[in-house]
């Protein structure tokens, strides 16, 4: 393999004290603050005396905060550009689902202590007062459908079933929560405390309602809609590159608007039976161009095996870019890339963009078997031809053999430092199984590189 020669040196980029990711995190809390402030200051304390009324008041506290959750939970995948230029979709869905817990958590504290606190002060049964509330209250058949359907979503995104759940039945159930969502509206502004007789609460959360709602329309649905009639995307050829490996190249119209750059992935839907229903999240595997794209793919489920089947002029829609996986976050002039599975496909992406503005690059690609190595001969041509893509030189390293096999792990400290002995001045990128990632990660940390360093992407979205 050509020996590695070192590229410009860029000084490292001194990060801001006041990251955009810290600003979201706290816009957030203060808002759930605001909440229960109004909470506080439009109830009388000796309406919480005893411990009926306390308990109501508890339990209107943790329904309030499972509404706000809730917003917070649809506001984060309404794919707005500020919020994944500040945070990350990967992150962005990180929060989502870790937020998940937590509304259902809520939801159901807010039945119990309601329902309690209730029968306290009316001298009832927790049962008895659950029947009389469910049947005689208004809109509560309407909370109580919602509270059903949110509790089967949860449970549904709870990871040891969702294991065994395939990602469309998952999507499709996901997609009830629209419906608790609004049945949930309508019981809270019909009978919660906070909402009737106090004129200025309501406004404020019709609002932030209308605010979520009007994101995910323009966003979710009218954004990506204008898009296809814009790009008019379809499929052009699918390529075998691997067992189970393989690319589709994507043909459309001033594909440059799209904004998308290499290392970066989309939310992919096919007009094909079995696509068209839920979006996948594929990187690009090559740097896009005007009228091209290409993902590359490993076939680990139902929806990626089924992409080696699609046929040349299928219609395309994408949603995107997303991701910071990109070469706007390398600036030492030195990069390591490690890449497994479908993971490799970014880094080949990442790898031709970094050697063309004339970075030194080494690429480690981890296979269990050789005849895993997708993309090997393109990395061939760029290692050989630096020249013709920029003033930038790379090695590459292919790491063959599974754990149980060699009977060690060769992505160890001790091996990335023996591969490539400036590791810890360069940027690290980092994309393939989750196993392996953390693995690679936990192994850069112990060799002393820093957070800023080290990047990753995770695609999972459920």
């Amino acid at each position: 393999m050509p020996g590695a020669a070192h590229g410009r040196h860029v000084p490292p980029r001194r990060s801001p004290r006041w990251s955009p990711r810290l600003a979201v995190r706290l816009a957030l809390v203060v808002w759930g603050a605001v909440v229960v402030a109004l909470w506080w200051f439009d109830t009388a304390a000796s309406s919480v005396r005893g411990a009926g009324p306390a308990m109501t008041a508890a339990g209107r506290v943790s329904g309030l905060l499972a509404a706000y959750l809730v917003l917070v939970q649809l506001l984060l995948m309404a794919r707005i550009p500020v919020l994944e230029r500040a945070v990350g979709l990967d992150r962005l869905a990180a929060w989502h689902r870790g937020l998940g817990t937590n509304v259902v958590l809520l939801i159901v504290v807010h039945v119990l202590l309601t329902v309690w606190g209730y029968g306290l002060t009316t001298h009832h049964q927790p049962l008895s007062e659950l029947v009389t509330v469910v049947t005689t209250y208004p809109e509560m058949w309407k909370a109580t459908i919602g509270t059903l359907l949110f509790v089967a979503v949860g449970v549904a995104s709870a990871r040891a079933v969702r294991r065994r759940v395939s990602y469309e039945a998952w999507y499709l159930l996901h997609l009830t929560a629209y419906l608790a969502v609004l049945l949930a509206y309508s019981h809270q502004t019909a009978t919660g405390a906070d909402f009737v007789g106090h004129p200025v609460n309501r406004l404020l959360w019709q609002g932030m309602y209308l605010a979520v709602a009007g994101c995910l329309v323009v966003w979710r649905l009218v954004l990506p809609a204008v898009a296809v009639g814009r790009h008019r995307m379809a499929v052009e050829r699918v390529v075998h590159e691997a067992p189970g490996v393989v690319s589709v190249w994507i043909r459309g119209r001033d594909l440059h608007r799209l904004g998308a750059v290499a290392g970066q992935f989309l939310l992919w839907r096919f007009a094909a039976r079995g696509h068209l229903v839920s979006a996948h999240p594929y990187s690009l595997s090559a740097p896009p161009r005007p009228d091209r794209l290409r993902i590359t793919v490993k076939a680990t489920g139902d929806h990626s095996r089924a992409i080696a089947h699609l046929r040349p002029g299928t219609p395309v829609v994408a949603e995107g870019p997303f991701g910071h996986f990109t070469a706007e976050h390398a600036s030492r002039g030195r990069t390591l890339l490690v890449g497994g599975g479908s993971g490799i496909g970014p880094v080949r992406a990442l790898t031709e963009e970094l050697l063309a503005r004339g970075d030194d690059v080494v690429v480690v690609h981890r296979v269990s078997r050789a005849s895993d190595l997708a993309l090997w001969q393109e990395f061939e041509r760029l290692a050989g031809s630096g020249r013709l893509v920029g003033s930038g030189r790379l090695v590459v390293h292919r790491v063959v053999g599974s754990r149980r096999d060699l009977g060690y792990d060769p992505l160890a400290a001790r091996f990335l430092v023996a591969a490539v002995p400036d590791v810890a001045e360069r940027d690290v990128f980092v994309c393939g199984p989750a196993g392996m990632t953390h693995a690679v990660v936990r192994a850069l940390r112990g060799l002393g590189l820093s957070g800023k360093q080290i990047h990753t992407e995770e695609f999972t979205l459920r």
